[in-house]
């Protein structure tokens, strides 16, 4: 990942086998909690979650990185925290707004 500090610790998500819309919505609660600038790797099985991910993190501000190289075979993806995300609906995390 070009550009980013490589002594920096992630926080470390494990989204596991869950399908893209319940990751997104779990991810987006952790995120909240997070500072701007926060490193997070997220580690998910769903095939969708790199492209998903990628265009979730473009809508709501976020910055995706990439992919990581697998933790214990698990696929990873790093994207950087934005304190001033745009948030999604509550009960989707496609649709902008409060």
């Amino acid at each position: 990942m070009s550009g980013q500090n490589t002594d920096e610790t992630p926080v470390v998500i494990d989204g596991g086998d869950r399908s893209c819309v319940r990751l997104l919505l779990e991810l987006r609660e952790h995120l909240a909690l997070l500072p701007g600038r926060t490193l997070v790797h997220l580690l998910a099985t769903d095939p969708a979650a790199p492209l998903d991910l990628a265009a979730w993190c473009h809508l709501t501000g976020h910055h995706y990185l990439g992919p990581i190289p697998p933790a214990g075979g698990t696929p990873g993806y790093a994207l950087r925290v934005t304190a001033d995300a745009r948030p999604t609906r509550p009960d989707t995390p496609w649709h902008l707004g409060a």
